[in-house]
């Protein structure tokens, strides 16, 4: 059960509801949240660093006390760290947490958390929460679906997911099926429902075509028409030069996610 929570605060007042959904989840588990202001290092040049600074502290500054009046009238367990550093130092920090929550990129208002994403999914050992640009709602469980393809990244998912699992009101396992998962992944499924059926928790396996193997935008469909409240799903990606890149579903999920994702790898 996740007790401590790491959020990357984010400095657009519009993008406030990662914030909000952040503390909904720390009232739902009674959890301590940790919101962290990040300065992260660029190669700037030297002319625009005076004006970048002075806009950003503002920024900061505002989302500080946006933070804290908001966690003043939740009365929860909070507080505000400022992060120095890379993208990578938010991922060593979120170690020592039980559970990161990062907002999705927005290329319309040039906010790009891909490197932050990809560093924590990859490096912090723990799962995250990305929380797409257009939400609006703070965590409701009323439905969570689980990607499920038997690989060991996806069983990761499903187990570090297990206390939001135990309080939704309806858990799906979807399938998404192609050449490679015809054969045996119902079988498959039938044996991680009855896994979790051992937790107390009831699942409808839903198996679903991926025309093409284009297993990204299967599942976007498949989610896009039901009233799903968070999907949980293994983080993909393959080393390249030391450093991990996501795999194909994964990025067109966070390119394209409608609903928060809960990943882990």
């Amino acid at each position: 059960m996740p007790k401590d929570i790491i959020l990357h605060l984010e400095r657009d007042p519009s993008r406030d509801i990662a914030r909000d959904f952040a503390a909904s989840i720390a009232e739902l588990f009674s959890a301590h949240l940790t919101a962290v202001i990040s300065n992260f290092e660029a190669n700037i040049p030297a002319d625009a660093l005076g004006d970048l600074f002075a806009e950003s502290e503002a920024e900061a500054r505002g989302a500080i006390e946006r933070f804290e009046l908001a966690m003043k009238r939740g009365e929860l367990s909070a507080e505000l760290r400022l992060v120095l550093g890379t993208p990578q130092t938010f991922s060593e920090v979120a170690r020592c947490f039980d559970l990161s929550i990062v907002m999705q990129s927005d290329d319309h208002k040039g906010i790009n958390n891909s490197i932050l994403i990809e560093t924590t999914l990859f490096d912090s050992g723990r799962p995250l929460i990305i929380v797409p640009s257009n939400q609006r709602e703070v965590l409701k469980l009323e439905k969570i679906v689980c990607c499920w393809d038997g690989s060991r990244t996806a069983a990761r998912a499903i187990n570090d997911a297990l206390p939001f699992l135990k309080k939704a009101n309806a858990v799906e396992l979807l399938i998404v099926e192609d050449e490679k998962t015809a054969n045996e992944q119902v079988l498959r499924g039938t044996e991680i429902g009855q896994h979790l059926a051992r937790h107390d928790i009831k699942v409808n396996v839903k198996t679903i075509p991926a025309a093409d193997r284009d297993v990204a935008n299967a599942i976007l469909s498949y989610v896009a028409g039901g009233s799903t409240s968070l999907l949980v799903m293994g983080g993909y990606g393959h080393s390249r030069l030391r450093e991990f890149v996501f795999g194909g579903v994964t990025r067109g999920m966070l390119s394209a996610m409608t609903v928060p994702v809960f990943m882990s790898h």
